[in-house]
């Protein structure tokens, strides 16, 4: 990408996008537009059609989409799918039609079947059934990473997919019932640290296998697909290590200065047994991640006092 080319972060002030547009500042890129859910509602066909032929961006990444975290995507399945898919075929459909460059579509390794083989290649997608509580997410998602290869197949455009592990770092969602596992422990571990209380309980036994990347080194790797991978391929984007969730919980219980007592609820689901990416790929391009775990989380908790106000999100 020239460095002047014009740039369309689509979900760029959510925490994927704002690293994206922060990385693509940072290495000198000039001509970045955005636009927020007031500004242009993604789910409207109408409005993004006219947004792209007015706006003619040369690049794309689309990062914009409902998310949340088990309890959200168990209990409001109807508005997951349906966002989320609108969302992906009016922007993908509208850059293909504005001959856009290229596309990255970002998606989730919620993709995968949920017993498939460890680690996880791209090719086991579709191969066994979903996990039931997160699948219409998944299945939105898939829709959009299969309209990017059939256009590819169909038309000669040169889109691609990526499918990250579990992402965290600034800009994430606190919610204390929408947001994913790593900012859930972080807020309830803060409040419990703040309010003094003696126990924290968390969900399941602490079992499940999870890998988790640092938004930022997530968002070098979509610059760096986009500038060198070329191929009608999901890429997975993740750092090839894997923790429970009972060494994360206790890592952030530490990262926070919280002291007291963990206590598992084991009446409530665990998700997914395990869930480690294959990334022979990126590992063969040349790329790896640079920031660990434990140094993230502190990061993230950092971001988190610094910004409250996303704790209400």
């Amino acid at each position: 990408m020239n460095k002047d080319a014009k740039i369309y972060v689509c979900g760029h002030k959510g925490m994927v996008g704002s690293a994206i547009e922060r990385r693509l500042r940072a290495q000198g890129f000039t001509h970045i537009i955005g636009r927020t859910h007031s500004e242009l509602d993604l789910t409207r066909q109408e409005d993004v059609e006219l947004f792209f032929q007015q706006e003619k961006p040369e690049y794309v990444f689309l990062c914009a989409g409902k998310v949340g975290g088990i309890i959200a995507n168990s209990q409001a399945k109807a508005d997951f799918l349906y966002e989320n898919m609108v969302i992906e075929m009016n922007v993908i459909h509208s850059a293909w039609k504005n001959q856009c460059k290229r596309l990255e579509f970002l998606g989730s390794s919620c993709i995968y079947p949920k017993l498939c083989p460890q680690p996880i290649k791209e090719e086991y997608l579709l191969t066994s059934e979903l996990e039931q509580t997160n699948d219409a997410y998944a299945l939105a998602k898939i829709s959009g990473l299969k309209y990017c290869e059939y256009l590819n197949t169909q038309y000669g455009t040169d889109y691609l997919s990526v499918m990250p592990t579990n992402l965290y770092g600034p800009n994430d969602n606190y919610h204390p019932q929408h947001s994913h596992v790593v900012p859930a422990l972080i807020r309830r571990f803060h409040e419990a640290k703040v309010e003094g209380k003696d126990e924290v309980v968390c969900w399941g036994d602490g079992s499940p296998l999870r890998e988790f990347m640092y938004v930022d080194d997530l968002a070098d790797f979509c610059i760096f697909l986009m500038e060198n991978y070329h191929g009608n391929e999901t890429v997975n984007a993740g750092t090839g290590i894997e923790i429970t969730i009972k060494q994360l919980t206790e890592i952030v219980a530490r990262t926070v200065g919280y002291e007291g007592n963990i206590v598992w609820d084991t009446s409530k689901p665990n998700g997914t047994p395990r869930k480690l990416l294959d990334i022979s790929k990126s590992k063969n391009l040349g790329w790896s991640y640079k920031i660990g775990l434990e140094e993230g989380l502190k990061l993230a908790y950092q971001d988190f006092l610094q910004n409250p106000m996303r704790a209400e999100r």
